[in-house]
């Protein structure tokens, strides 16, 4: 009996794409970007080295599925940072931003890729639009609650990205050292983020 998950998974559920997906998500999570490798994912799977063509039609199509998978992830680990917050809720979107590439900084290699490029795949489109919608419903609902100054909702959300996006790339990279990361964090969001904080809102009463 073969006690391989991922090859159960393809099989007893008749979903190979999914089972090839988790297979590729876990070569990532283990080896890095460069080692992903159409012919390890099948091996994993339990599948002939051709099988993975008949869903996915090169290495770059599996890899976009990958991203997706990591994305849909992504918003369940937001919405559980969100739902612990105690303080302003972009804040918290911010540092869960980077807290989660720095568990998963291979994760966060591929999603550069596919996200903050010059292009996006069309089969992260409707995701990606929605992942854009609620951060910019964030933004709104801390300006209308005094937190965030008044402005254009979508240049600050992109003062915010590239605040968190650069924070978490430095880590990634080995910049920062990681055993204090998470602290760094909390201090540079706190930082800078006075950048976009509504002045009135830090006047002593």
């Amino acid at each position: 009996m073969d006690d391989n998950p991922v090859q159960r998974a393809g099989y007893h559920h008749g979903s190979l794409p999914v089972a090839l997906v988790a297979a590729a998500l876990d070569l990532l999570d283990e080896r890095g970007l460069d080692k992903v490798s159409v012919r390890e994912v099948a091996r994993r799977a339990g599948v002939s080295p051709g099988a993975p063509f008949r869903h996915f039609s090169d290495r770059q199509a599996l890899l976009t599925a990958v991203a997706d998978r990591i994305l849909a992830d992504f918003e369940e680990w937001q919405r559980a940072a969100l739902a612990k917050a105690e303080g302003p809720a972009v804040r918290a979107y911010g540092l869960g931003f980077v807290r989660y590439a720095i568990r998963h900084p291979n994760r966060f290699e591929l999603i550069k890729s596919r996200v903050y490029g010059a292009d996006h795949p069309v089969e992260l489109a409707e995701r990606l639009s929605r992942i854009e919608r609620d951060f910019g419903d964030l933004i709104v609902a801390g300006q209308r609650a005094g937190e965030l100054r008044a402005g254009d909702p979508a240049v600050i959300g992109l003062a915010g990205q590239a605040l968190v996006y650069g924070l978490s790339q430095m880590i990634v990279d080995g910049y920062l050292p990681r055993d204090q990361a998470e602290l760094l964090a909390e201090h540079v969001l706190d930082t800078l983020g006075l950048g976009i904080v509504d002045p009135a809102a830090c006047q002593e009463p």
